[in-house]
């Protein structure tokens, strides 16, 4: 009988252990589910920022791209801007020569 009760009194410490054990795993679980959860919110939530930015650049860059051309079609070529020095020299030499 002695034997008996100390075999039972091993097998209800050995449950109360591994009663422990599987709390402690549910747990670990938990909080790893947890983390989970967390790591698939930033991960959405960076997704969208970085979505969010690239549009804003985009916009950016497509007006600056549009300010240059409507820069290079107002600016006048080197040959249009030669031109209009020699013009220039031209008219001053004209008022220059009429001045007294």
């Amino acid at each position: 009988m002695t034997k008996t009760i100390r075999t039972d009194d091993a097998n209800k410490m050995l449950r109360i252990i591994i009663n422990g054990q599987s709390t402690f795993r549910q747990e670990v679980l938990g909080k790893i589910d947890k983390l989970d959860k967390k790591m698939d919110d930033l991960r959405t939530e960076l997704k969208t920022d970085i979505k969010a930015i690239e549009q804003n650049l985009t916009e950016r860059i497509d007006k600056v791209g549009k300010q240059l051309a409507y820069l290079e079609d107002d600016t006048p070529t080197r040959e249009e801007f030669d031109r209009l020095t020699k013009r220039v020299d031209k008219m001053e030499q004209k008022v220059t020569s009429v001045s007294p």
